[in-house]
């Protein structure tokens, strides 16, 4: 997969996985920066080792099923 291909991936997930969520709110469940979410949901910047378990973590996913397969299979 080229890079241009994972953030696109990235980005799809993240702004699913949100849902109606604002980023204000995941930031103030995260700690992660409105704008960094905002790049990694436009595709612009894939997340950080760090910020990938923690999106993980708040998504209850794996950092596998978000970043990594195929596919998200939402529960």
């Amino acid at each position: 997969m080229t890079r241009e291909e994972q953030l696109a991936m990235t980005a799809r997930r993240l702004r699913e996985l949100r849902g109606r969520r604002t980023l204000q709110e995941v930031h103030d469940a995260t700690g992660i920066e409105v704008s960094t979410l905002g790049n990694y949901e436009q595709g612009i910047r894939i997340p950080t080792d760090d910020n990938k378990r923690i999106l993980a973590r708040y998504y209850g996913k794996t950092v596998d099923d978000i970043f990594f397969t195929s596919e998200v299979h939402n529960s």
